[in-house]
């Protein structure tokens, strides 16, 4: 299954209005990454055990461990879980930047090193989490 189908095959399966909110932050992410790679992990590791909640990935970053070996991944995250929807900025080199720049202006909230989260889109301000990502974007 492409990566396309298994993103729609996982957002049909989300509850409204979560799945309202995951759809507009979607569109809203491709708007902003225009032909970036997509991806889809379903949260199981190598054994089919689930340690996370299943993600949307768009754009593409190198991560370098402290051994020398080098893992692709993605650029901005989008996952809904138990309480509610998680957007992740990775690859941000200062992890007080999201909540120093973006946190007294988004609304209701969680702002963490490369992580936001809250409930339902209506409880934040969507021109301030559209600027969060787009410099996430910006600084890669």
């Amino acid at each position: 299954m492409s990566a396309q189908d298994e993103i729609e095959t996982y957002l049909v399966g989300q509850p409204e209005p979560k799945q309202g909110d995951l759809r507009a932050l979607d569109a809203l992410i491709r708007r902003l990454m225009p032909g970036c790679q997509l991806r889809f992990l379903d949260g199981r590791n190598a054994e089919g055990k689930t340690v996370t909640n299943p993600n949307i990935g768009y754009g593409s970053r190198e991560t370098r461990y402290s051994d020398g070996s080098i893992r692709e991944f993605y650029q901005i995250g989008l996952s809904g879980n138990a309480s509610g929807i998680s957007v992740y900025i990775l690859g941000l080199d200062d992890k007080a930047y999201l909540a120093r720049t973006f946190g007294e202006t988004l609304g209701k909230a969680k702002v963490t090193g490369y992580c936001i989260r809250f409930k339902a889109l209506k409880d934040v301000d969507l021109d301030v989490l559209a600027a969060a990502i787009r410099s996430g974007i910006e600084q890669r």
